[in-house]
């Protein structure tokens, strides 16, 4: 028989129910025993005898560490060492972390060197099963993923500084929407062109030349926003205030594009740049 303690029963019974998933047959799952010792400690007796068993064990033992574990010990760092406490707030940064790790946020994950904990988990975890029949969950945590944790911390470093720069684009964006406000509208309609830089067409299609553009920009705008304002095409648009704002570009995702959307919200119409050469052609 091979045991694994875990100094907390919680862990034992997570565990133990991964490994239930795993093996999924009465007959396997009666040779796996989940041991209450006192109030706090508990073992998992898993029987070595049997292969399936052991290879079930490691996949689960893998498993239990990425999907509970490893979220509790992001939530353990962001506590205990950056101090925060809003659950909210550790969230939010939780969120960024598991986007980066599934591959969501290329841009970030560009951020961490030797980035594949997956791969670095199932090898110490696979070397803890075949070198120890019986071992303590946490004399592996606290010895075998030493680097591991280490690694962790750069996660949350790294997604900390993410989660404040986004709330600093948030109340960007507000600041922006309440300079919106009350605001009359200087066009109905205006048609940005996204090609080789941006281009502003009026209702009727006819360009508007950038110096006209920049006698329309309201100087109270650039003086109390310097910094994070582009005169080249928020400024005028803010200072427009069109009713509607159609951007014909082909990568909606580019970031000055989701910016107008955030500003503007529904007054943003996205339609392609076939649509506006076409429209120039017919007119």
């Amino acid at each position: 028989m091979a045991e694994i303690t875990f100094q907390n029963k919680e862990d034992a019974s997570q565990f133990h129910k991964y490994i239930q998933h795993q093996v999924q047959t009465k007959s396997l799952n009666e040779k796996i025993t989940l041991l209450n010792e006192d109030d706090h400690k508990a073992k998992v007796k898993i029987d070595r005898d049997i292969l399936e068993l052991v290879e079930a064990s490691k996949a689960a033992f893998l498993q239990f560490i990425i999907k509970i574990k490893l979220h509790d010990w992001f939530k353990m760092i962001l506590k205990e060492k950056y101090f925060y406490e809003d659950e909210d707030e550790i969230q939010q940064i939780l969120e960024i972390i598991h986007s980066i790790i599934e591959g969501e946020r290329e841009d970030l994950e560009a951020l961490i060197h030797d980035s594949n904990m997956n791969q670095q988990m199932e090898k110490a975890v696979s070397q803890i099963f075949d070198e120890q029949h019986s071992f303590s969950f946490d004399s592996f945590v606290r010895f075998r993923m030493r680097s591991y944790m280490e690694q962790l911390e750069k996660y949350v470093e790294i997604s900390i500084d993410e989660y404040k720069m986004e709330q600093e684009y948030q109340m960007f964006i507000q600041t922006l929407r309440q300079f919106l406000t009350d605001r009359t509208p200087k066009f109905n309609q205006l048609h940005l062109l996204f090609e080789d830089g941006v281009t502003f067409f009026d209702e009727h299609f006819s360009e508007i030349r950038r110096a006209e553009l920049v006698r329309m920009i309201d100087r109270k705008l650039l003086s109390n926003h310097p910094v994070y304002i582009d005169s080249v095409t928020i400024a005028p648009l803010l200072s427009i205030t069109p009713s509607a704002i159609y951007l014909y570009v082909d990568d909606v995702e580019e970031p000055l594009v989701r910016t107008i959307q955030n500003i503007f919200e529904e007054r943003v119409r996205l339609r392609s740049k076939d649509d506006f050469h076409q429209h120039k052609k017919n007119g």
